[in-house]
């Protein structure tokens, strides 16, 4: 991997150009991947793993999108380490969990759509007393969800994670998916290094803009390296984390052109908010406070309830509302792009197309309409149904879902039998 301070300069920005604008709805290839069109599912943790295996609930969810019209499906969020999972049952890259995982991808290419695997280590959000180990942080941090601490990651967790990226992603050939998705957003480990309102260390990994990308460029080699050019991969990363003090668009367009001259990427996905500080800073919208603290075992149902505003920030909704921060990393990047946020209908998706974005990725639409796609290609001017209302936030922890369209669980009766699992 080449370090320099200074990132490359691109030969020249990018402009849109609106008669060469493609068709949102035609294929088109992804790295090594022909997808049947530009629409991509966006990842979504769908609380349907158990005891971090495949359920029939998980292969339903991601067939419905498939069977909808999406070009691809991205499974979210398979954590490349036992203690990176964000929640005890989460899926792990385990001997056990690949069975699933294949029943899971043929079914989705029987339905014609590509899938992904978005992988990461959760860092500071990951849930420690579920994973029965401390949380990992590039620095020592308190996390107010899961009122716990997480401890410095030394240089070894450095090198097992980053290995632990590459193994992830060998098993996602392994296991059929077509892409993997890296995430470096939200202030899971990756992104929390680059942070510097999380990252205080003064080693390689601390300090410079240079330092704190070390270990994310370091991860997007070691997965490079792993697959070569057998599936797509796709960097999630994040524009910025929403708070003070964090990382911001200024330091994260030098470290896409670094992405890019390491050759480890097949595209990009700008994304923004902190899981650890700011979640809502990504979604928009009104914050479920009422029905996040419905769900809530005590103490943090107190907390929400009464504090849950400082956290829980609002912030308003309009329809590609990423776009004016991502079209300054279009301009400076030659990767494939794909816009995320705000994505609800053709007219939104042609003019990312317009802006020179190469895909869209969608996903509170899609939990409301998942055959919004097939809609869109027999009429144009279908509006999407989806309020905007977040309400389907909370429900990742029985099953992400609409509120209304579905007000029960996605769960079976058979959840957590072994008549609930594939194999």
């Amino acid at each position: 991997m080449t370090t320099r301070e200074t990132p490359p300069t691109p030969d020249a920005p990018r402009a849109p150009d609106a008669a060469k604008a493609p068709d949102v709805l035609a294929p088109a290839k992804l790295g090594p991947v022909e997808l049947r069109n530009r629409v991509i599912k966006a990842a979504t943790y769908e609380g349907l793993s158990h005891r971090s295996l495949v359920t029939k609930d998980l292969v339903d969810f991601h067939v419905a999108y498939a069977r909808g019209g999406v070009g691809m499906t991205t499974v979210a969020y398979c954590a490349v380490a036992k203690e990176g999972r964000t929640d005890r049952h989460q899926i792990h890259w385990t001997d056990e969990a690949m069975p699933g995982l294949r029943v899971l991808t043929d079914a989705v290419h029987a339905e014609g759509a590509a899938v992904a695997a978005q992988i990461g280590h959760g860092g500071p959000v990951a849930n420690p007393k579920g994973n029965g180990a401390p949380a990992l942080s590039p620095s020592r941090h308190f996390h107010a969800t899961t009122v716990s601490w997480a401890q410095e990651a030394s240089l070894a967790d450095i090198r097992r994670i980053t290995g632990a990226h590459a193994e992830a992603a060998r098993r996602a050939v392994e296991a059929g998916f077509d892409a993997v998705e890296v995430h470096l957003g939200h202030n899971y480990l990756a992104s929390s290094f680059l942070s510097p309102r999380v990252n205080h260390r003064t080693d390689a990994y601390g300090g410079s803009l240079e330092n704190r990308a070390r270990f994310a460029r370091e991860i997007m080699q070691a997965v490079r390296d792993a697959v070569g050019g057998r599936i797509a991969v796709i960097a999630k990363m994040n524009m910025d984390d929403g708070v003070p003090g964090g990382f911001w668009l200024d330091e994260a367009i030098p470290v896409t052109q670094w992405l890019e001259q390491d050759g480890t990427v097949d595209a990009l996905e700008m994304t923004a908010g902190s899981s650890l500080l700011n979640p809502m800073y990504l979604f928009k919208g009104e914050a479920p406070l009422k029905e996040f603290a419905a769900i809530m075992p005590q103490p943090i149902k107190l907390g929400v309830q009464t504090v849950g505003k400082r956290f829980l920030r609002s912030y308003p909704y309009r329809d590609a509302y990423l776009l004016e921060d991502a079209r300054q990393i279009r301009a400076a990047v030659k990767l494939p792009m794909i816009l995320l946020g705000g994505i609800t209908g053709k007219p939104v998706m042609d003019l990312a197309m317009r802006e020179g974005f190469e895909f869209v990725a969608m996903a509170r639409s899609l939990l409301r309409e998942p055959d919004l796609v097939n809609r869109l290609r027999d009429d144009a001017g279908t509006p999407s149904l989806c309020i905007h209302c977040n309400k389907c936030m909370p429900t990742n922890f029985t099953g992400t879902r609409c509120v209304l369209v579905d007000r029960g669980t996605t769960r079976r009766d058979t959840w957590g039998t072994p008549a609930g699992y594939v194999a």
